[in-house]
C-alpha cells in the first residue's frame, strides 16, 4: 500500500478562505506542501499577496469577502484562471468572533458573526460545489467549525450559534452533494491561540480554561495538519458528513 500516495494532493487545486489569518495561512501551506496548487482568498490583500509570494508559482492571491456575494464568483474565476481549472478542495476557514455578554450583544454583532461564520460558508461552499458539479469533477469541502458548535462559553452567543449551524450545514451538504462525488466534512478545533483569542488566554480566566483541558495545553496549527490532509485526500475517501474534533480532550471532559 502506498501510504504517502494516499495522502498526496499532487495535481489538486485548493481554495482557502480567510487565508490572511493564522489558521488559513497554515492550511494553505499544508495543502501546497502535499502537492496542491492553492488559491488564497481574503479581504486583506497585502497579507495574502505576501503569502502567495512565499509559496511561489503554485499559489495565487484573490480578493474575497465571504459576506459579499458579488465577490465570490469573481474570486473563483480568478483562481481557476491562475491554477488551470476548478478548485476541487475548498477549506471554508473565514471566521470572526464578537465577545460581549449576551445582554450587550447588538443585532449588528449577531449579523456580522453570522454573515462570516455561517452565511459565508454557505455561499462559498455552494459556489464551489456548483462549479464541480458542472465540470462533473469530484472534490471535497472542509468546513472549519469549532468545539463551541457543541459547547458554550460566556460572551460569544453569535459565534457558538454560527458554529453549531455550520456543523449541521456540513451534514446537510454532505447528503445533498454526495451524488456529485463531493465530500463535505468539518474540523472542530478546540482552543487554538490566534489573533482572535490570544489576549484572553493570557488572562487568568484564560489560563483557568487551559487547566480544564485534559492535555493541559492549547492547540496549535500543526495539530490540525493531519486532520486536514485526511479529509482533503484519498485517505478520507469514505468520509462525508463527519466532524473531526481536535481539542486535547476538552469536549469529553465533564469538568
Amino acid at each position: 500500500m502506498d501510504i504517502a500516495g494516499l495522502f498526496s494532493l499532487q495535481g489538486r487545486r485548493a481554495f482557502v478562505t480567510g487565508a490572511s489569518g493564522v489558521l488559513g495561512a497554515h492550511f494553505a501551506r499544508v495543502l501546497q506542501g502535499a502537492g496542491a496548487a492553492v488559491a488564497l482568498g481574503a479581504r486583506r490583500m497585502e497579507a495574502i499577496t505576501a503569502l502567495a509570494a512565499e509559496l511561489g508559482p503554485r499559489a495565487v492571491a484573490v480578493p474575497l469577502d465571504v459576506t459579499d456575494p458579488a465577490t465570490i464568483a469573481p474570486a473563483f474565476d480568478a483562481a481557476e484562471a491562475a491554477l488551470g481549472g476548478p478548485c476541487d478542495i475548498l477549506v471554508n476557514n473565514a471566521g470572526i468572533a464578537v465577545t460581549k455578554p449576551f445582554l450587550q450583544q447588538g443585532i449588528e454583532d449577531w449579523d456580522a458573526v453570522m454573515a462570516v461564520n455561517l452565511r459565508g460558508c454557505f455561499l462559498v461552499g455552494q459556489e464551489a460545489a456548483k462549479r464541480l458539479a458542472a465540470a462533473k469533477q469530484p472534490g471535497c469541502i472542509v468546513n472549519i467549525a469549532s468545539v463551541l458548535g457543541e459547547r458554550i462559553i460566556p460572551g460569544v452567543a453569535g459565534y457558538t450559534a454560527a458554529k453549531a449551524g455550520l456543523l449541521h450545514l456540513t451534514r446537510q451538504m454532505a447528503v445533498e452533494l454526495a451524488r456529485f462525488g463531493i465530500r463535505v466534512n468539518a474540523i472542530a478545533p478546540g482552543y487554538v491561540a490566534t489573533d482572535i483569542n490570544r489576549d484572553f488566554f493570557a488572562s487568568e480566566p484564560g489560563q483557568a480554561m487551559i487547566r480544564r483541558i485534559p492535555q493541559r495545553r492549547l492547540g496549535n496549527p500543526d495539530d490540525l495538519t493531519g486532520p486536514l490532509l485526511l479529509l482533503a485526500s484519498a485517505a478520507g475517501a469514505h468520509m462525508t458528513g463527519a466532524t473531526v474534533t481536535v481539542d486535547g480532550g476538552h469536549s469529553v471532559n465533564p469538568l
